[in-house]
């Protein structure tokens, strides 16, 4: 199962970022498995945790679409690069590993289970979905500074990526996940925890989650929206 461990300042673990309140987006703090320990020791991250945290990071992509979306709408630009830097991120990291580790781990266990099973049928047929969306975003917004010619176009995937995925990852957070704690024994679920550690780190390096977050935050401060006080809603 996934460690968490003190690192240096500068170098923030996911563990350290999720205790920062970086993480608040997904509003699951009340449903984290994490044991009872101070801050010298390892914490253990459980493997719906790891999948949530990985939401946390596709609402904050979600957010870039939003941003893209509601510029394009009033007939505005909205800067190529940026759209195709997030959409990078949510093909990279997001599809085609967070959604194959669904995929791969959490969907067939369902499926052999018999629980779930129309669940499971809608939440592929949506990576499916989504995943069209994205090589079309990636294929409109490529080598171009800007989206306005084709924002006709990008407009209706926009809307349709956010419509789609806000319920898509709410269902997996309060009914999939919490499914799967109880539908695996003790031992495999601490084993998955280790093996979703390995196959990240394989893929994206020892910080690859890290990584990710950091290359959001780049966007979001270039788009002017990383702040988080200014999505307060002023006095009534």
């Amino acid at each position: 199962m996934r460690e968490q461990r003190s690192t240096p300042s500068g170098n923030i673990g996911r563990g350290q970022f999720i205790q920062l309140g970086a993480a608040g987006i997904i509003g699951v703090a009340g449903t984290l498995l994490l044991p009872s320990c101070n801050a010298h020791e390892d914490k253990a991250v459980s493997p719906p945790e790891d999948l949530m945290q990985e939401h946390g990071l596709l609402n904050r992509l979600l957010l870039i679409y939003d941003a893209c979306h509601r510029q394009l709408s009033q007939g505005l630009d909205f800067p190529a690069e940026q759209l195709f830097s997030a959409a990078t991120i949510m093909h990279d990291f997001v599809e085609e590993y967070h959604e194959r580790q669904e995929e791969q781990y959490l969907f067939p266990r369902f499926e052999k289970a018999g629980q779930l099973t129309d669940l499971v049928r809608t939440l592929r047929e949506q990576h499916d979905r989504g995943r069209e969306i994205t090589s079309h975003l990636l294929s409109q917004s490529r080598g171009t500074g800007s989206l306005r010619p084709a924002g006709q176009t990008i407009q209706p995937l926009l809307y349709s990526f956010l419509l789609m995925y806000r319920p898509h990852e709410a269902r997996e957070d309060t009914v999939l996940f919490p499914a799967f704690r109880k539908l695996v024994s003790s031992h495999e679920y601490d084993s998955l925890g280790e093996e979703f550690e390995r196959n990240e780190e394989k893929r994206f390096g020892k910080d690859g989650f890290a990584t990710m977050v950091g290359r959001v935050a780049e966007i979001e401060k270039t788009l002017g929206i990383y702040e988080l006080s200014q999505f307060t809603p002023s006095q009534t």
